[in-house]
C-alpha cells in the first residue's frame, strides 16, 4: 500500500506515515532561544498524529536570522531549549527535524504582525544584513553588504556547525534552506545574485555555494540520518530561477548525499503564481522524476482526498502542511478516519479510550492503518 498512512524509510529513518508539519516562522524566540511556547507549539502536532515535525528557518548565525523573534543554532547554549522540544516529539513518535537556515538581505525584519503599525516592541535588534551582491531585496529593506570570499567560507563553516549542534539537540533530520529568496535562493536566482567571481554569472557559478553548503551540512550530519534540501522550483519572474535550473540543482545535490527535496515555490519581489490546491505539485512530480529524488510537496494541500492522490499517484513521498496543520493540528488523525482506517492505536493513549467512547463518535472502519 502506498498512501498517507504508509511507512516511509529515507536511510535509518522511518516515518509511521506521509504527512509532515512544514517549518513555519513563529517570531516568539529572543536571542535564538526556543522556550515553553516552541515546545507546545510544536508538540500539539505529534499528539495529532504527525509523523514528523520540523521546527522554523532558524539562523545558523545571528545575522541569518529572518527577524530578531526567530531562533537560533550558532551557539552551544541553544542546544538544551530544542533537546526539549525533540524529546517530547520522540516520546509521542513524532520525527523530529529542523530547517537550517541564513535570510541574507532579508533578515532584520520585525514580526510580521507589526509591519505597518506604530508599535514597536522594545527589545528589537537590527543588524547589517549581506547577499552575494549589494543590492536591496525591495522596498523597505536595506542595503546588504556584499559577501566576501571569506564570508562566505565562514558561512559555509556555520552551517556544516549548526548541523552538529542539531544532532547533540537531538534532531532526526535536517532541512538546507534554499528556497524563498533567502541567502543560498539569492546565490542560486539572478535575481539576486550580480558577482563577477566564481559564485555569480553562469548556472555552475551560481550553483557553488549551496552545493558547498550541502556538502558540508552531510559531512557533519550522521550517515544513517537523512538530509533533506528546500527549493524554490520557480522565482515566478521571467528570467529568474525555474524549473529546469532546479532539476539540474536536485541532481547535483542527489550526488552530494541530499536524501529529499522539499518544493516549494517564490520568494523574489514580483514573482506570480496562482494559488490553488496543491498549486506546486506538478513542479514537486517533474523534480521527483527528473532528478530521481524523494520529494515532499507543499502548497495548499489541505483536502485529505488531494494529499492521498499525491502520495498513492506518485507525485509526492510525502506533504508537508503548514496553515492546515495550525487549523487543524489533529488533520492526520481526522484523515486516517476519512480514508477508512481504525483510529483507536493512532491517538495519545491519553484521548483515544475517551475519543472511542464518544457518543455520537464516527463508526468504527475495517481497515488497520
Amino acid at each position: 500500500m502506498t498512501g498517507l498512512l504508509s511507512t516511509f524509510a529515507l536511510r535509518g529513518l522511518t516515518l509511521k506515515n506521509r504527512m509532515v508539519v512544514s517549518p513555519m516562522c513563529q517570531y516568539s524566540a529572543r536571542g535564538g532561544f526556543v522556550g515553553d511556547y516552541h515546545l507546545v507549539h510544536l508538540g500539539r502536532f505529534a499528539l495529532g498524529g504527525f509523523s514528523a515535525v520540523m521546527v522554523e528557518a532558524t539562523g545558523v548565525t545571528p545575522e541569518g536570522r529572518i527577524s530578531y523573534g526567530c531562533p537560533g543554532l550558532w551557539s552551544d547554549n541553544h542546544i538544551p531549549g530544542f533537546a526539549r522540544i525533540t524529546d517530547f516529539l520522540r516520546a509521542h513518535r513524532a520525527a523530529s527535524g529542523i530547517q537550517l537556515a541564513h535570510a541574507g538581505r532579508k533578515g532584520s525584519s520585525i514580526p510580521p504582525w507589526l509591519i505597518g503599525g506604530k508599535e514597536r516592541e522594545p527589545d528589537a535588534e537590527h543588524w547589517q544584513t549581506v547577499a552575494p551582491s549589494a543590492v536591496a531585496h525591495g522596498p523597505g529593506y536595506g542595503v546588504p553588504a556584499a559577501l566576501s570570499e571569506t564570508g562566505i567560507g565562514d558561512l559555509v563553516d556555520a552551517f556544516a556547525a549548526a548541523a552538529r549542534r542539531a544532532l547533540a539537540a537531538g534532531f532526526d533530520f535536517v532541512e538546507v534552506h534554499s528556497a524563498h529568496g533567502y541567502l543560498l535562493h539569492q546565490f542560486l536566482s539572478p535575481l539576486g545574485n550580480q558577482r563577477t567571481d566564481h559564485f555569480g554569472g553562469s548556472l555552475d557559478n551560481r550553483l557553488r555555494l549551496p552545493l558547498m553548503v550541502v556538502q558540508a551540512v552531510r559531512a557533519a550530519w550522521p550517515e544513517d540520518r537523512p538530509l533533506f534540501l528546500r527549493l524554490s522550483a520557480s522565482d515566478g519572474v521571467p528570467g529568474g530561477w525555474d524549473i529546469g535550473d532546479s532539476v539540474v540543482f536536485a541532481q547535483r545535490a542527489r550526488e552530494l548525499g541530499v536524501d529529499a527535496v522539499d518544493v516549494s515555490a517564490g520568494g523574489f519581489e514580483g514573482g506570480r503564481f496562482t494559488p490553488g490546491p496543491g498549486m506546486f505539485l506538478p513542479w514537486a512530480a517533474t523534480i521527483r522524476k527528473e532528478a530521481g529524488l524523494p520529494v515532499m510537496a507543499v502548497g495548499l494541500i489541505e483536502k485529505v482526498a488531494l494529499a492521498e492522490a499525491a502520495v498513492s499517484q506518485g507525485q509526492a513521498d510525502l506533504v508537508a502542511l503548514g496553515r492546515g496543520a495550525l487549523d487543524d493540528p489533529n488533520w492526520p488523525l481526522h484523515a486516517a478516519r476519512d480514508l477508512g482506517y481504525e483510529t483507536r492505536d493512532l491517538w495519545p493513549k491519553q484521548s483515544g479510550y475517551a475519543i472511542e467512547r464518544w457518543p455520537g463518535k464516527p463508526p468504527a472502519h475495517k481497515k488497520e492503518a
